[in-house]
């Protein structure tokens, strides 16, 4: 892991540079971490397309967007994760509208809900947070792959350092706990990027994959947390968490920085990296598996039938 990007030791959005005439896609971005994200982005000149489920929701963030700065502009476009046909419709969507995209940033998910499926049957937090996202990746990658400077950008967490890939049972059809799921899923959005990186660098590509966590956020993520769980995120919060724009810097620094290189994982540079302000991190030995990301992505080209063309 290369250690250059730690430079500059308080990164803020202020050190994001000039984005005009780059095109980012952002999934979940009518709130949280991913609005933030677009409100930057589009201010800095990018072209920022809003992949949202409620397009009713994504039209208010775009309204905010427009008001954050003279010139900041967004579009929308549907994006149901939970449905491989919402995929494919919104990837073609994406294709006919834009002759190149600078950024992918994976970033809608959904946190330890009661037990449920997609559409295609697969458990709700693997599903939504890793196979759509691998699926819209790869339906979009010959827009990104040959574009210098282009990025593939999927938001982790540090949950992930407890998550294990269970391939006997990826949908947990034989026991589910929500916690297990979401640890899961968010171990697979790292191993996603780290063997895609691998593949972009072995096929000689443009395009670079990296990958990023927000810390502990406040946000509307936890909105399926059980009494207790919300009762101790109130109260952790106060002292160890940090706003939704905060959150979004690793995500931006990830995206943006000129000294970032592929494979890189930023997250907050503070106590548990639960706060401050984003730096490299290490990610878990099991996320570091060869072995287990290669069969990670098998099966996930298998379950979602996208096969990435490089």
């Amino acid at each position: 892991m290369s250690m250059q990007a730690t430079a500059t030791a308080r990164w803020t959005e202020a050190d994001v540079p000039d984005q005009a005439g780059r095109t980012a896609v952002i999934t979940g971005a009518n709130t949280g971490i991913g609005f933030e994200v677009a409100r930057v982005l589009a201010t800095r000149g990018a072209r920022v397309i809003l992949a949202c489920r409620d397009l009713g929701k994504a039209r208010e963030a775009v309204a905010r967007i427009g008001a954050a700065g003279p010139g900041a502009g967004a579009g929308v476009i549907r994006l149901d994760l939970a449905s491989l046909a919402s995929v494919r419709e919104a990837a073609r969507e994406l294709r006919a509208a834009c002759e190149r995209i600078d950024l992918v940033i994976n970033n809608a998910g959904v946190m330890m809900p009661p037990y449920g499926v997609t559409a295609d049957g697969f458990e709700l937090q693997f599903g939504i947070n890793h196979l759509g996202h691998f699926a819209l990746t790869g339906l979009l990658l010959d827009r990104l792959a040959g574009v210098p400077g282009a990025r593939v950008v999927t938001v982790s967490s540090n949950a992930h350092k407890a998550g294990r890939i269970g391939f006997g049972d990826l949908q947990s059809r034989r026991r589910y706990t929500r916690t297990a799921g979401y640890c899961q899923s968010k171990l697979a959005n790292l191993m996603f990027a780290f063997e895609l990186q691998r593949r972009l660098a072995a096929a000689g590509a443009q395009a670079v994959a990296l990958a990023a966590h927000p810390g502990m956020t406040k946000t509307h993520l936890g909105r399926y947390l059980s009494a207790v769980m919300r009762a101790y995120y109130v109260v952790a919060e106060r002292p160890l968490g940090h706003s939704a724009a905060r959150g979004a810097l690793p995500v931006l620094r990830a995206a943006t920085d000129t000294s970032a290189r592929g494979g890189e994982y930023y997250g907050p540079d503070g106590w548990h990296e639960e706060r401050g302000f984003p730096h490299l991190v290490e990610p878990s030995a099991l996320a570091r598996d060869e072995s287990a990301q290669r069969q990670l992505w098998e099966e996930s080209e298998r379950l979602t039938e996208v096969s990435y063309a490089i």
